[in-house]
């Protein structure tokens, strides 16, 4: 297809051949139809897989489709010139996201990602966040189940403890109450491509492991590892570990740091899984530590890795089917406590599992929200997560189209 100048599209779905994308350009074409007033397209490296991912949605021949392939940039730039947003499910982005993020960055256009790679993210934002500012591209990553709910959870207890307290929340505990559904196998894929690049560069274990790795420049206090069980005296349940509290942690603390630190420079926050109370959640919660552990030692064990990869793990690609995604669910607590000892709950609900139903919901949402509810006076060129890019916008959007729910509770 041949372009004229200008941005054809609000919206362009790159990997829509995929099965996260595809569920992105679902959700895009029952919620908005096509040739409404949302103009967008799907993008791939393959016109008859685009075709056929079409054709499988119950989309016209009206839905464009865009030639885009990460080993070629100068498709890449094509892509970015003619959209206003791109989201992209292509990854693992540590292998196959920068050329896009470049693309973006040159062009002023707005991208949207799935990505849960602390390390690959912090090299983006050392590497791009100067040229994004001046060119006014907004670079959001982890708009999907790694970090929304989390990120957003606590900008929306934050703001509700000024209001009703009047004082900032200077310690946060993110605490999963239940979570039903299965990780992506992209999260999968990106999860073995990070332990690959540990191997061979320990820096990057460094940044794992520090809370503030994508905060440049700040250093908060010192932070709960979370890496074992506890009784937790406030949740007044056991608690294990939560597998993703490793992305979302530093999500959360970015957000503080680019909003200029309204939770305060003393902010603590932790993330756990809550097993329940008493003996019988003791007992869940050493299970859940043990397993985490011998997985963790599993994964760091290079031909485990290759076995899990060939047989155990779902690929990029596949996924649960409808019904399996319509079962899920996730229900996330935050406990909030002022300087002063005074606490604020609220809790983070999902209608479909966090992998694929509720992320592809949230990441469509995230892009749109972008382009239609958030001012760039407000929100500039740089590179941003989901709470410090579009906040309350957000979170009004999630919920009357992602099937999220935000609320206070006593």
């Amino acid at each position: 297809m041949d372009y004229p100048g200008g941005r054809t599209f609000d919206v362009v779905v790159y990997g829509a051949t995929g099965f996260t994308g595809r569920l992105v350009a679902e959700h895009m074409l029952a919620t908005y139809g096509v040739g409404r007033d949302k103009k967008w397209a799907l993008a791939g490296r393959s016109q008859a897989k685009l075709e056929a991912v079409r054709d499988a949605i119950g989309a016209t021949a009206e839905l464009p489709l865009v030639i885009a392939d990460a080993a070629d940039p100068a498709t890449l730039a094509t892509l970015a010139k003619i959209s206003h947003v791109v989201i992209t499910t292509v990854g693992p982005y540590q292998l196959y996201g920068e050329g896009l993020v470049a693309a973006c960055v040159a062009a002023g256009t707005d991208y949207v990602d799935l990505c849960g790679e602390p390390a690959w993210m912090a090299a983006m934002i050392a590497r791009y966040q100067d040229d994004a500012k001046a060119s006014g591209a907004r670079i959001v990553f982890s708009c999907g189940f790694d970090s929304i709910p989390f990120d957003l959870g606590v900008v929306f207890l934050e703001k509700e403890a000024r209001s009703r307290l009047g004082a900032p929340l200077t310690r946060v505990r993110g605490r999963v109450r239940q979570m039903k559904g299965g990780f992506s196998g992209g999260t999968v894929a990106s999860l073995m491509a990070t332990l690959e690049a540990t191997r061979r560069d320990e820096s990057i274990a460094r940044t794992l492991l520090d809370p503030f790795a994508l905060t440049p420049g700040f250093r908060g206090p010192p932070q709960p590892s979370g890496d074992g069980m506890l009784h937790d005296e406030v949740a007044r349940e056991w608690a294990a570990p939560f597998i993703m509290a490793t992305i979302n942690t530093k999500n959360v603390h970015r957000t503080n740091f680019l909003l200029g630190h309204p939770f305060g420079e003393d902010f603590v926050y932790d993330e756990m899984m809550l097993t329940g109370p008493g003996p019988a959640g003791e007992k869940r919660a050493k299970s859940a530590t043990g397993q985490a552990r011998m997985q963790n030692a599993f994964l760091g064990f290079p031909p485990t890795r290759a076995l899990l990869r060939r047989f155990a793990l779902p690929k990029p690609g596949e996924g649960p089917s409808k019904e399996q995604r319509e079962a899920g669910l996730y229900d996330v607590l935050f406990i909030g406590q002022t300087s002063d000892g005074r606490t604020l709950r609220a809790s983070v609900k999902g209608d479909l599992d966090p992998g694929y139903g509720s992320t592809s919901k949230m990441l469509a949402e995230s892009a749109l929200c972008l382009y239609e509810n958030v001012d760039r006076d407000a929100t500039p060129g740089g590179v941003w997560t989901p709470g410090a890019a579009m906040g309350d916008a957000l979170i009004n959007r999630l919920q009357a189209k992602a099937g999220l729910r935000f609320a206070l509770e006593n």
